[in-house]
């Protein structure tokens, strides 16, 4: 049977699994193990095959995509352009992707000989409904947002004054994604290794008088466990990047705010924020990265249980465990709010994690509605920046990809969902910029507040109307 060669592995060819799922199942009967072969299998395939792609795209274009999209934001008067594009192309995006997954459909279908099967005609056709609906969902969300968004402006305007002043803090996301892109390639190879210390089981079937022998890959407990282990080492790491990066944008931020001579903050105050915030408050990041790592991890084995319940059909055991991982998204959402807030607080004082999270937890309690509003409205221009940078980055990769290996791959989804997730969890990191200096002035103003009389506070005249106005 012909194979190929993926990472020193030999795959089935099409015609090799069609033909040994032929001897395997004569009746014609759905193979449970052979589905789950061929899809982990084309997945793996497809994945190696577009490697520089995801890298080159997920990782490089959306850091420059990225970073010019933040330094752009920076800028007096371009803001409302900038955003306000970015929502109709988004829009345009996802339009103009169903309609090129649509007529790539109609295309493949007119074929006199067919080129490419009904399953990868029909999957086209699924993809441009999909894009459609987004597109339209898009549409409603933005409508119902526009006012929201609007108001959020002012508040992104004065995040942008601190910004402009230190143009340089701009340029951490990028050493954030180089730093994450550089775990990820360790990582995976990591991964790849172990994945490949799995054993073949041998089994034979007798087929007209012949013995026809199929090898399955199986793996023990202990590679198990080390998968489990590897997923909480990604968790972790992630996290702590972020957490750290948090830290840096709100001890930035928080000495500009408490500068009487706001001319004196330049890059140096960057420089001097990522030393610091490195050397003392390297574990805070990571006592805050591991709670969310912590859940997680218990999130991923409710969804190891869910499956399994699934495939018992235990309708009690699904309920019970669709419960339960709602319940700990909430939780987790909880935490990443709390923990943000703590970062801002230990940013601020220099104090532990334990007391600035009950400090956090506190201010927050006695200015609830004024923080709520505010930072309601502020997720609006975070929320539009990551859509946008995610939907472009996807957008051209789409394109890139069907260009030069559409005919290689058995599909373009796995890479591009791949691409798609990078894309936004590097997006967050240069949003992350505006989203920590908003949250951060807001609590510098609080403070500020109650540690001062009106004569005596740091805020500006144009922040205090703002904060009045809307808070």
């Amino acid at each position: 049977m012909d194979t190929y060669e993926v990472l020193w592995r030999c795959l089935f060819t099409e015609e090799a699994r069609a033909e040994l799922e032929t001897i395997v199942n004569p009746n014609g009967n759905n193979n449970i193990s052979m589905q789950g072969y061929n899809f982990w299998s084309n997945l793996y395939g497809d994945l190696f095959l577009t490697r520089y792609y995801i890298l080159g795209l997920g990782f490089g274009a959306t850091i420059v995509i990225g970073f010019t999209y933040a330094f752009l934001m920076r800028i007096p008067g371009v803001l409302n352009i900038m955003v306000w594009t970015s929502i109709f192309a988004t829009i345009g995006i996802f339009f103009a992707a169903g309609w090129y997954a649509g007529d790539t459909a109609k295309t493949w279908e007119s074929y006199d000989s067919p080129k490419y099967t009904e399953d990868e005609v029909r999957y086209a056709t699924i993809a441009s409904y999909v894009l459609y609906a987004v597109g339209g969902l898009l549409v409603l969300l933005f409508l119902f947002m526009r006012k929201r968004i609007q108001l959020a402006m002012g508040c992104v305007k004065e995040t942008s004054k601190a910004v402009m002043a230190m143009p340089t803090i701009i340029l951490f996301p990028v050493l954030q994604g180089i730093g994450f892109m550089c775990f990820m390639i360790a990582w995976a190879v990591y991964v790849a290794y172990l994945a490949s210390m799995g054993e073949f089981t041998t089994t034979e079937y007798g087929v007209g008088g012949y013995k026809i022998s199929v090898r399955w890959f199986e793996f023990s407990d202990f590679i198990y466990q080390s998968g489990w282990f590897f997923l909480f080492c990604f968790f972790w790491t992630g996290q702590f990047i972020l957490a750290l990066g948090e830290i840096i944008f709100a001890m930035c931020f928080a000495k500009w705010y408490f500068a009487r001579e706001k001319s004196r903050v330049g890059s140096l105050t960057v420089i001097s924020s990522i030393s610091a915030s490195m050397w003392y408050h390297s574990g805070t990041a990571a006592f805050g990265s591991l709670i969310i790592a912590i859940i997680k991890m218990i999130r991923a084995a409710l969804a190891y249980l869910q499956r399994k319940a699934e495939e018992m059909d235990n309708g009690i055991a699904k309920a019970i465990l669709c419960c339960l991982q709602c319940c700990f998204w909430c939780l987790e959402k909880c935490m990443r709010f709390l923990n943000k807030n703590a970062y801002i607080q230990c940013a601020i004082f220099g104090s532990s994690f334990c007391k600035s999270s009950k400090e956090a937890f506190f201010l927050i309690m006695r200015n609830a509605a004024r923080i709520g509003a505010i930072t309601y409205v502020s997720g609006g221009v975070v929320f539009v920046g990551k859509v946008f940078i995610t939907s472009l980055t996807t957008g051209i990769a789409y394109f890139a990809i069907s260009e030069q290996l559409r005919d290689e791959l058995y599909s373009i989804i796995g890479p591009l969902f791949f691409i798609a997730v990078i894309a936004w969890f590097i997006s967050g990191m240069f949003m992350g910029i505006y989203d920590m200096g908003i949250a951060t002035i807001l609590q510098c103003f609080v403070a500020d507040e109650e540690m001062f009389d009106n004569d005596q506070m740091y805020a500006q005249g144009s922040l205090k109307a703002w904060v009045d106005s809307h808070g």
